[in-house]
């Protein structure tokens, strides 16, 4: 006659079983958060990696309309000088005006800085000339 009553051994298997169950569902719980940390982790890596590359792309860009700039005001006084020498600046003016165009595609624009305070925000300076008719630091 067969019973339905578990053995003993059979109860104990269940138990052991139960335990190893439990176990192992700590362990893909542990293994959920430390994906999540890695997965956190590797987002703001990424983010920051991006924001770097935009930071250093932008610092060059920067840099080089400095640079530009720096050569598109000395092609301005070179055409003063040659106006001033009566001096045909025709050529010298076409590259001034495809160098404005540039400037103007990149939305700079002049600092209009004549009879303002010096700001090293916005201005820089190149000399410092003394004159009393003026408030210090006047450009």
């Amino acid at each position: 006659m067969e019973t339905n009553v578990p053995s003993k051994k059979s109860e104990q298997t269940v138990e052991e079983l139960s335990k190893l169950l439990d176990l192992e569902k700590q362990k893909v719980f542990q293994f959920e958060e430390k994906l999540k940390h890695v997965l956190a982790d590797f987002q703001n890596l990424s983010r920051k990696t991006q924001s770097d590359i935009e930071h250093g792309v932008n610092s060059k860009i920067n840099q080089f309309m400095l640079d530009f700039i720096k050569i598109y005001d000395d092609f301005i006084r070179a055409k003063d000088v040659l106006s001033e020498s009566k001096i045909n600046a025709d050529g010298l003016n076409s590259i001034l005006k495809n160098m404005e165009s540039l400037l103007e595609k990149y939305n700079v624009t002049p600092i209009e800085a004549l009879g303002e305070i010096f700001n090293p925000n916005f201005h820089e300076a190149i000399s410092i000339v003394s004159d009393s008719a003026l408030d210090d630091n006047t450009i």
